[in-house]
């Protein structure tokens, strides 16, 4: 954990999306709720966590095996994704993200996003919010034809790290969480991860993660090297220091 972990400090961070920048999961839960309720099945956090940093079709397959639904997971993925994409542009980031990611940005670190989700879904989840997430780098989405596995394979932040110019000293590279398996990946290339897990996740699920926060305004910069937030100390509160 922090700098002295990493080689005297980041030098590059990325992204995981949902859950992690945006505030899309409960979105999934209604929608998967809603169809498991329909085939008399129950979805609960067990058989979501199951789900969870996976690829789309591999997601939908965790999800028919778990509840043995009466339909492939190719016929669950177009259920899904006609509820989901009507809500998507709605999408609304997590607390402390754009202050992150707006402080690293002007500070030229680095950005990307490794994502399992595809380049349409990311692009209809981000349309409102594009004044911060231009500032990423590269997005690395499931679809990407140099991408042949999902998490927990490491393939998606190794791929976003190239983009940014990384190809080597991955110990200088964090990578943000909110899925067991993709602290599984970032571990896997080698590099620091800061786990945000829901607050029903076992938390013992992200043993392996450098450090596990409750949210991204928790994240102290500094502790890996990265430049602190600027001091919102006022010239009041210095006179009277």
């Amino acid at each position: 954990m922090a700098a002295s972990h990493c080689g005297g400090g980041i030098t590059h961070v990325i992204f995981d999306m949902d859950g992690t920048l945006l505030d899309t999961e409960v979105v999934y839960t209604r929608v998967l709720t809603e169809i498991a309720a329909a085939y008399g099945r129950r979805f609960d956090w067990g058989v979501k966590q199951r789900m969870m940093g996976r690829n789309a079709i591999e997601s939908c397959t965790a999800m028919v095996d778990a509840l043995q639904l009466p339909i492939t997971p190719s016929e669950l993925l177009v259920l899904r994704e006609k509820e989901q994409n009507a809500a998507w542009p709605h999408s609304q980031p997590l607390p402390g993200v754009v202050k992150l990611v707006e402080h690293l940005h002007a500070n030229d670190i680095p950005l990307a996003v490794a994502t399992g989700t595809t380049m349409s879904s990311l692009k209809l989840k981000t349309q409102l919010h594009q004044s911060w997430f231009s500032y990423f780098r590269a997005l690395v989405t499931s679809d990407d034809p140099l991408v042949a596995h999902g998490k927990p394979h490491p393939a998606a932040f190794l791929r976003a790290a190239s983009l940014l110019g990384k190809t080597e000293d991955f110990q200088r590279v964090l990578v943000f969480e909110d899925a067991p398996l993709g602290v599984q990946a970032a571990l896997r290339a080698g590099m620091h991860v800061v786990a945000v897990p829901d607050a029903c996740a076992d938390l013992a699920l992200f043993a392996g993660a450098d450090t596990i926060l409750q949210s991204l305004e928790d994240f102290v910069p500094e502790h890996w090297g990265l430049p602190p937030y600027p001091s919102t100390t006022t010239a009041l509160e210095h006179f009277y220091k």
